[in-house]
């Protein structure tokens, strides 16, 4: 016999005494600079809404247009779910990223697990980085291609494992990576992947979930930065990050998007987005492209966030972007500073393996361009102090 309910009792007392137990909190205002948790006002570092537009009355404006079609879609899309803006939305977002075609979907975890469960096969070889999103990971399992994983952003092993990749023969070789690490918030070396995929022959996917909307020209991503748009091959993103909305889309050539129409379980089986949802993504396209200032804004307040903490002696990885991690350790180590934090005012989470490598718990920093200057200098000043109490301050 099953002892169901015993199993859940052992994991949920593991969980507990490894510090890894997770529990969903209310919070009100969650993508604003200021949000209330418990009654009590926070600063908010924990949002990706990097551009701080998640309730610009605009984008609050064009759900109420959308609403007025219908409160969902009703089916797939490939059945009778693909509203009418659909069309002039995937125009539109393949013209913001310099491609010929865009699909939207429902989320970038259903984008990145679609397209690479529908690209690759058991004849492939996918050459990952080591830090790559979940959804990359699930994508690439689902797929049964051969996995070649190489060590986070280390160009050597990439080329030895696309050298592994050519000797083994596979019928078609795919390179994907995240562009900006949503929990370590350094920047892959994109241009340097390039070179290597193209002298193998391989193909290159990008997920730029946390570059799109911040960096590039209009906001169009870590690609459009270094001019390479044209080298990269697929781009995943999300609306959920800097453009304050929902949804994501697959951004590449035509032939790349008539293959995903056709074999993507995740748009096959999926309802499509409400239309109030498609018109709030459209409206943020044109907020994010005329967002320059914003971009700018947001690159200083990181700069110097970071450098606050760094000169205090605490360990920022490899940061350079507007996401900026304070490496803990233990799990439970980064718990005690988080609660510390929130008794000082500052809202910002403990994250903890399996959702980064075991022993390297940290404190994730995610700003906004709406924070304002002076909070943030304050809460780096706390972030330090607090860090420093708990002998986090390397000598």
């Amino acid at each position: 016999m099953s002892d169901w309910s015993g199993w859940l009792e052992a994991e949920a007392d593991r969980r507990e005494r490894e510090a890894l137990e997770r529990r969903i909190t209310p919070v009100e205002g969650a993508s604003e600079p200021w949000a209330l948790r418990g009654g009590k006002r926070l600063l908010n570092l924990s949002s990706n809404s990097y551009l701080g537009i998640a309730d610009h009355p605009a984008l609050q404006a064009a759900a109420a247009r959308g609403a007025e079609r219908s409160a969902g879609a009703g089916a797939s899309r490939l059945v009778t779910g693909s509203d009418e803006g659909y069309r002039r939305l995937e125009g539109r977002v393949a013209e913001f990223k310099g491609v010929e075609r865009a699909l939207v979907l429902g989320s970038g975890y259903l984008a990145n697990v679609g397209t690479l469960a529908c690209l690759l096969d058991r004849s492939c070889g996918v050459v990952s980085d080591a830090l790559n999103h979940a959804s990359i990971i699930d994508g690439v399992r689902l797929s049964r291609a051969t996995v070649y994983r190489y060590a986070h952003a280390d160009v050597g092993d990439l080329e030895a494992k696309l050298r592994s990749a050519s000797k083994a023969g596979h019928a078609r070789v795919l390179v994907v990576t995240d562009t900006v690490f949503s929990m370590d918030g350094d920047v892959a070396p994109l241009a340097e992947i390039v070179e290597l995929k193209d002298a193998h022959g391989a193909a290159l996917m990008i997920d730029d979930a946390h570059g799109a909307g911040v960096f590039g020209k209009r906001g169009a991503g870590v690609a459009s930065e270094l001019d390479l748009t044209e080298r990269v091959d697929i781009q995943i993103g999300t609306f959920s990050k800097a453009f304050g909305a929902y949804g994501a889309y697959v951004a590449a050539n035509a032939s790349w998007i008539r293959q995903l129409v056709n074999t993507s379980r995740t748009l096959t089986f999926s309802t499509g987005l409400p239309p109030a949802l498609i018109e709030t993504i459209d409206e943020a396209l044109t907020i994010v492209a005329r967002a320059d200032e914003e971009r700018a804004s947001l690159a200083r307040k990181a700069a110097t966030f970071r450098a606050t903490l760094a000169n205090a002696g605490l360990d920022t990885g490899a940061s350079s972007t507007q996401i900026v991690p304070l490496i803990v350790g233990h799990s439970d180590a980064a718990l005690r500073l988080a609660e510390r934090l929130r008794a000082h005012g500052l809202l910002a989470q403990a994250i903890r393996p399996p959702t980064v490598p075991a022993g390297s718990a940290r404190i994730r920093f995610s700003l906004m361009a709406s924070h304002p200057d002076e909070a943030l200098a304050e809460a780096a000043q706390t972030i330090a102090i607090e860090a420093r109490d708990a002998g986090l301050a390397r000598a």
